[in-house]
């Protein structure tokens, strides 16, 4: 019965509560910032280059993903609640810095902040929710819920935004205001946060195998580096130790980004230019697609607690394979709602199975540094997938994107099948 119970009470904690609310919050400021406002505040307002805009993307990408694998490890020594607020605090900055640098260079440093204040979001999250969910691993349900919270604020923010531009006459810094207001409140939901989630019998088992020092210099203005240094290599070696996975996952991680990075820059301009979609009907087409993803997630995180993450992976995978070919293919804008929506489905199938999957490959010891090192690597497809739909979408053909994100996903596909055989490089401990 502690069995069927454990995913429930994951979701009734106060650390997962907290939790959710700080990854929804910043996911509609993010969504916002990223999607609805900072383009057409650069462009219009601005008059600054798509190169410059590009740019300054590039490099909230570039803080996220670089500062995801220090933020996991920061959460291990000094908390979950130290090392989110402090984060951010960087997030409130950044809006700061939007509202009064009107600069190329100012607003680029405030996206490059951007990115850091969020990055240790998913680290924090997934290693907080590993740790609870035991060795049984049953965080099937917890991971659609945390899925469910930043799809839901991704969407929220830019329609918000939108309609407050709107209702205000393009008051741009009324909508700044309004989510410097957002940064502080979700500063405020970190303060919740408990320093450490600790499972029973881990903190004795740590302290056992702990290395003491028996002759500690004496300290010194040198002293907090010097243990930072040692803290740091002793982590490293742990990783090395304990981090035992099939060499193959490292590509999958990258491939389950990449797909997202193919689609993300040309999916509007491929619904514009050659479905010739009205902006009305895109936002009903964005809504059938991530409307069904989030309503989806809980059920299907709860399923695979109940049944394990092959079957929804290996179908998931397959689904949105064919579903993304059918897309570049098929022009009828009935039958495009009906792809998007299996797109939908099969995305609400990959997200809790897949970071539950990768959940199971996690050591004990150091989850937090192999927690932000698995999502840098996963998040850095995000980063390579725009440069090569770009290069798809010049020089090939605009369909170009969609169906190298089929044959990616179809790669997915053949990659997880060899990983749900055979996930470690040798036999794992018992």
């Amino acid at each position: 019965m502690q069995t069927n119970t454990k995913p429930a009470k994951i979701l009734r904690s106060p650390f997962f509560i907290a939790m959710w609310l700080t990854l929804f919050l910043v996911e509609i400021i993010k969504g916002a910032l990223l999607v609805a406002v900072l383009p057409v505040y650069m462009d219009n307002i601005l008059g600054l280059s798509a190169g410059v805009i590009g740019v300054a993307f590039a490099l909230q990408y570039l803080g996220d993903n670089l500062f995801r694998a220090p933020s996991g490890w920061a959460a291990e020594r000094i908390g979950f609640r130290a090392t989110m607020v402090t984060a951010l605090i960087c997030t409130l900055i950044a809006v700061i810095m939007i509202i009064f640098f009107k600069s190329a260079f100012g607003l680029a440093m405030a996206c490059l902040v951007l990115g850091i204040g969020t990055s240790p979001l998913w680290p924090c999250a997934m290693t907080g929710v590993t740790a609870m969910s035991g060795p049984q691993n049953k965080n099937g349900t917890a991971m659609g819920a945390l899925e469910m919270a930043a799809l839901g604020g991704t969407g929220l923010g830019p329609v918000g935004m939108n309609w407050m531009l709107e209702r205000t006459h393009h008051d741009y810094r009324m909508v700044f205001l309004v989510l410097m207001g957002c940064a502080i409140l979700v500063i405020l939901v970190a303060l919740i946060l408990p320093g450490r989630v600790v499972v029973e019998g881990e903190h004795a088992h740590a302290e056992a195998t702990s290395t003491p020092v028996p002759y500690p210099p004496k300290p010194n203005l040198l002293t907090p580096f010097i243990k930072l240094k040692r803290s740091i290599q002793a982590t490293l070696q742990r990783v090395r130790s304990t981090l035992n996975v099939n060499p193959l996952v490292y590509p999958a991680l990258f491939m389950q980004s990449f797909v997202i990075g193919l689609l993300s820059p040309v999916i509007t301009l491929y619904t514009r230019t050659d479905l010739h979609i009205s902006p009305n009907l895109y936002s009903l087409l964005l809504i059938a697609g991530g409307g069904i993803t989030v309503i989806a997630l809980l059920p299907v995180g709860k399923m695979v607690d109940r049944f394990g993450t092959s079957v929804f992976l290996h179908i998931g995978f397959l689904m949105a394979s064919a579903s993304l070919f059918a897309f570049a293919s098929i022009t009828a804008i009935p039958v495009v709602f009906g792809i998007v929506m299996l797109v939908g489905v099969s995305y609400a199938m990959i997200l809790p199975a897949w970071n539950a999957f990768v959940a199971t490959l996690i050591p004990k010891g150091e989850r937090g540094a192999i927690w932000g090192f698995f999502l840098t690597l996963q998040g850095s497809g995000m980063v390579v997938g725009p440069i090569v739909s770009g290069l798809l979408w010049d020089h090939i053909s605009h369909p170009a994107p969609f169906i190298g994100s089929a044959i990616v996903m179809a790669g997915l596909a053949i990659v997880h099948f060899i990983l749900s055989r055979n996930p470690y490089r040798t036999a794992p401990a018992k």
